[in-house]
Parts: structure tokens; sequence; C-alpha cells
């Protein structure tokens, strides 16, 4: 089984940056994509980004601009590069990997709190 270690996350306030890790057991070419989840208090979870290993990236449109999705290829991680944080950003993010649609491995959720 693939282990995933997160790490990051804490307190930013409005137009602060955050950036998280995930770092994973198994070689990052192993998987197709890499990227990550938020889930917010009292809401459904949803896609923020990922980055495939060629470096191909994809955001959701309420992130866009201002997140970054990354890998080390090296150190088998990734990275969410947060900056101009809004107080809608607070949410427990997690991580993936995904070899296919029946293959996902996910990271510990890390808490992100924006607030004043």
């Amino acid at each position: 089984q693939v282990q995933v270690v997160a790490s990051g996350g804490g307190l930013a306030q409005p137009g602060g940056s955050l950036k998280l890790s995930c770092a994973a057991s198994d070689t990052i070419y192993s998987f197709s994509a890499m990227g990550w989840y938020r889930q917010a208090p009292g809401k459904q979870r949803e896609w923020v980004g990922r980055v495939t290993p060629g470096g191909l990236t994809n955001y959701a449109d309420s992130v866009e601009g201002r997140f970054t999705v990354s890998s080390d290829n090296a150190k088998n991680t990734v990275f969410l590069q947060m900056s101009s944080l809004e107080p809608e950003d607070t949410a427990v993010y997690y991580c993936y990997f995904v070899r296919t649609p029946g293959d996902m491995h996910w990271g510990q959720g890390i808490q992100v709190t924006v607030s004043s």
C-alpha cells in the first residue's frame, strides 16, 4: 500500500500565504496525477487542483491564479502553494495520488484557517 504523509497548514491572515506538502512512499512516476481536495465546515468536499508527473496542471475556478500545484518528483512529493488567501479558503485540505480511477491514495487532512 502507498503511504502518504502530509504537512503544512495552520493559520493565515487574509491576503497571506501557506504551503502544503504531501510525500508518497512510491515514486511519483507511478501515478497519473497528484492533487488536492478540500472540505469546508458544513460543505461538500471540492476538488482544488492537480498536476501530472509531466507538469500539466488544472485548477478549480475558485482558486485559479491564487493557488499552484507542483511536484518534486525526486522526493515523491506534491505541493499546494496558496497565496492571496481568503476566509472562504478555510477548510481541511487532502492530497491525493491516483494511478487509475479505482486506485486513489489520500493523505491525512490538513487544517487551513484564514482569519484576521
